[in-house]
């Protein structure tokens, strides 16, 4: 089956025709087209000499804010507030953490520029948020950032300096949407450590139909330092 190539029209193909995961090449990275690709279950993910790429893979992974996990190593070491958590308070500074950790079995980053402006331009305009981990020191030792739309949280990337520092952001994370009542987190695709989490694999149709329920929510839009304080 040929893939859909986009142009300058707003429009994405049903997620069902999907290739081995891929919906679309080409297009932009334009706000309007990044909220609709999530409105639609799709995310852009390609490295620096690629175009383009969106997915809607089969199966989905995400967590139900209710099923997270929480092991009795990481709850010690939550009570003993080995690190403290912040919001939106340096989103800048977690994406380009995220773009520069070098990761087990990965040449190099999907984090462009491109992307990186990108999903800058979304937390200015409220619809991305950051999460921040200091230590003692108040340095920043881990964090993980995404994309906000009705109770539906779409996680991008983590970054950890620290050992469990990225655990104890996702976690914080998690439950303070758990409180708003959040329908799911998308997870994308499967890794050992948000499996350890509660994260788990679903059919892209059920993940679409959660989807469809999840947007039809009032979007949280704005700074969520004081929200999720």
């Amino acid at each position: 089956m040929p893939i859909y190539g986009l142009d300058e029209n707003l429009i994405f193909p049903s997620v069902e025709g999907a290739e081995d995961g891929i919906v679309a090449i080409g297009g932009d990275l334009s706000k309007e087209r990044l909220v609709l690709a999530y409105q639609e279950g799709i995310f852009p993910w390609f490295s620096e000499d690629d175009p383009i790429i969106w997915w809607a893979p089969d199966p989905r992974f995400i967590l139900y804010p209710s099923r997270l996990k929480i092991s009795k190593s990481m709850k010690s070491i939550l009570n003993k507030k080995v690190f403290s958590v912040t919001f939106d308070t340096c989103f800048s500074d977690v994406i380009k953490q995220c773009q520069q950790i070098k990761r087990k079995d990965q040449e190099d980053t999907w984090i462009t520029e491109g992307m990186l402006d990108a999903y800058c331009s979304l937390h200015e305009d409220g619809i991305a948020h950051s999460v921040e981990v200091w230590n003692e020191e108040r340095q920043l030792v881990g964090g993980l950032y995404g994309v906000s739309l009705g109770k539906c949280f779409f996680g991008e990337s983590m970054f950890s300096k620290e050992s469990n520092a990225s655990k104890t952001g996702f976690i914080t994370l998690v439950q303070k949407l758990k409180e708003l009542n959040f329908q799911l987190i998308d997870c994308q695709i499967h890794t050992n450590h948000l499996e350890s989490l509660g994260a788990e694999e679903i059919s892209r149709n059920d993940f679409m139909k959660l989807l469809k329920v999840g947007i039809g929510f009032e979007t949280l839009q704005g700074d969520w330092k004081e929200l999720l304080k």
